[in-house]
């Protein structure tokens, strides 16, 4: 059976129907309409997929949670508005080594490697203010070469604190009439905008936290943010850097194209049902959407891009590699 369109792209799953139930038949899982008429809604070989995003009262049966398991396929738990509540990791999900070379970091190399990650994002929020011919962004250059040049971590933090503050009263220029942003708000967002950028952080972090988990870093181990329980402070990290060049970016696309627009939120500042699922539905075609390179000049997939970095800090961990390199757009 062929997958809805826009329900299943290379390795993720998006389950958003209410009261569906996700099975294992054979080599296949399979999505149920138990409480309608429709039976099978979709099916797909379970050797493909990695993970799936759950949204609701979805139901697993007990058999595909052992497959699940057994083939190392992460399930995310969210609220039906997208709230993240958690994860199953399955145990196959980790190796000694590579969480021992992790867990030995010295703190100059926690540093050096948060160095790259925020100067990435700070290169990252400039390119994408000039590609939106915003002007006044030398300031941001300068932070950028400031952030790889801290000698502590709160030095770092300071930098990024003022970085993220010059480029968040810079994005309101990237926005069309009849929208606006002043400054970013979070628990709650208080306007349409903000919202959008918390909700697309949230899918973010989890596709950073599906990377990591993929190449057997502890995604609660940060080496910038700080260590707290049930916070995910490694994947934090790792998502700076994409921040502002895919998750501001594609806010920006949604609004300026029409795609979303202020009769599609609640009172609440939340998307209505019919809204969100088209945010999910534009949100996997733009993971999945194909760019260059900006180090390999090659072609690759946002998804794709993600999981590279996944690797290369792997490697910087683990000594393969003798520095991280983030992922950084000039232009």
């Amino acid at each position: 059976m062929k997958p809805p369109e826009g329900m299943f792209d290379e390795s993720v799953i998006y389950v958003t129907r209410q009261g569906a139930q996700v099975q294992v038949d054979g080599g296949r899982i399979v999505v149920w309409d138990v409480d309608g008429d429709e039976g099978e809604l979709a099916s797909f070989p379970i050797e493909k997929l990695d993970t799936i995003n759950v949204f609701g009262g979805v139901n697993f049966s007990t058999p595909f949670v052992a497959r699940a398991n057994e083939h190392g396929i992460v399930l995310n738990y969210f609220t039906q508005h997208g709230k993240y509540r958690g994860s199953f990791v399955p145990e196959k999900n980790t190796i000694a080594e590579v969480r021992r070379a992790q867990y030995d970091l010295s703190r100059d190399e926690e540093l050096a490697i948060a160095q790259q990650m925020i100067a990435g994002k700070i290169r990252n929020a400039r390119t994408l203010l000039s590609r939106k011919g915003v002007r006044g962004t030398d300031v941001l250059k300068d932070l950028g070469v400031r952030a790889e040049s801290d000698t502590t971590k709160d030095d770092l933090r300071g930098t990024e604190g003022e970085a993220a503050e010059r480029y968040f009263h810079l994005l309101d220029e990237t926005l069309v009439d009849g929208w606006t942003f002043e400054k970013r708000t979070k628990r709650p967002p208080e306007d349409h905008i903000n919202s959008l950028l918390s909700l697309t952080y949230v899918f973010m972090k989890n596709e950073v936290l599906s990377a990591l988990r993929q190449y057997n870093l502890d995604p609660f181990l940060g080496v910038l943010h700080a260590d707290r329980h049930g916070r995910p402070s490694l994947a934090l990290d790792l998502q700076e850097e994409f921040r502002p060049i895919f998750c501001d970016a594609f806010v920006v696309r949604l609004v300026n194209r029409g795609v979303i627009d202020h009769e599609d939120f609640r009172k609440d500042n939340r998307l209505s049902d019919d809204a969100f699922k088209i945010y999910l539905e534009k949100f996997e075609n733009y993971m999945n959407e194909e760019l260059t390179h900006p180090h390999f000049e090659y072609t690759v997939t946002r998804r794709k891009a993600v999981r590279q970095q996944a690797i290369l800090l792997r490697k910087a961990i683990t000594d393969e590699l003798e520095m991280y390199h983030s992922l950084t757009f000039t232009k």
